[in-house]
């Protein structure tokens, strides 16, 4: 009887995958990654930023990334550069939205003022890297809708259009890692025309806390003007217990300064 019982439930379970479409398996994958990477609270990281020209010449700029975790909303973080000295100070404040346009705020020393970056400006260069304001948003499962598209072992690939109309892709393929907690392997931004334009792959990948995946390198190569922008991270610290009151307007002046 018993393996009645189970034969009936794995040809069911066949047949419930078989109908699934192509949007609810991304979707599902999305989900999945979301969930991976949540309970983490907060963290600290320094980094080097490579900026390489399409000559090949390269210039080095020292940051650091603080981010609060929020459970109703999207993230919060806050990015401070450290040198060299015509950039020290500068810094970046984003609050991600789930849902509608992010809030970005922009701290220039030079002026001493805080600046809000138009949501009509994403899609623009973040100081001179490859990197959009866009992509300094955390990624969150309601700005996107997908499509499942290919599994090659275990890796899950999936095409991700964003909902906002005023971002400067017109879709991203997303390489997730599902053995791995499912975490991002590499993205493809395809720009307003469609044309490929900038290849973003994760790799030295360390596992903190026996559950949170977090990738070392990021390389951003930019295929249309043959730039490419270089992160190599420190050790993340998570035990800094970051609040509200660290991502504030005041907040990012101070850290400016």
């Amino acid at each position: 009887m018993k393996k009645i019982v189970f034969a009936v439930v794995a040809i069911f379970g066949i047949t419930t995958l078989s109908a699934q479409s192509a949007e609810e398996r991304g979707l599902q994958i999305a989900i999945a990654a979301d969930k991976a990477d949540q309970g983490f609270n907060s963290s600290i990281v320094n980094l080097k930023m490579t900026l390489k020209n399409k000559n090949g010449q390269t210039s080095e700029r020292l940051l650091v990334t603080r981010t609060l975790e929020q459970t109703e909303d999207g993230d919060k973080s806050m990015i401070v550069f450290n040198s060299p000295k015509d950039v020290k100070g500068t810094s970046t404040l984003t609050f991600t939205h789930k849902v509608g346009s992010d809030d970005q705020w922009l701290f220039l020393p030079s002026i001493k003022r805080v600046k809000r970056i138009s949501s009509n400006n994403k899609s623009g260069p973040f100081v001179g890297s490859e990197f959009a304001y866009e992509d300094l948003s955390s990624q969150e499962v309601e700005k996107y809708s997908y499509k499942f598209l290919e599994e090659k072992g275990s890796l899950l690939i999936v095409e991700q259009d964003p909902v906002d109309p005023k971002s400067g892709y017109t879709r991203r393929i997303v390489t997730y890692n599902k053995d791995k907690g499912y975490r991002i392997e590499k993205v493809e931004f395809y720009d307003r025309k469609n044309s490929l334009l900038k290849t973003l792959t994760y790799s030295d990948y360390k596992l903190y806390k026996g559950k949170y995946w977090r990738a070392l390198t990021f390389n951003m190569v930019n295929h249309q003007s043959n730039k490419e922008t270089l992160l190599k991270f420190s050790e993340y610290n998570f035990e800094a217990d970051l609040a509200d009151e660290d991502f504030t307007q005041v907040a990012l002046q101070r850290a400016g300064q």
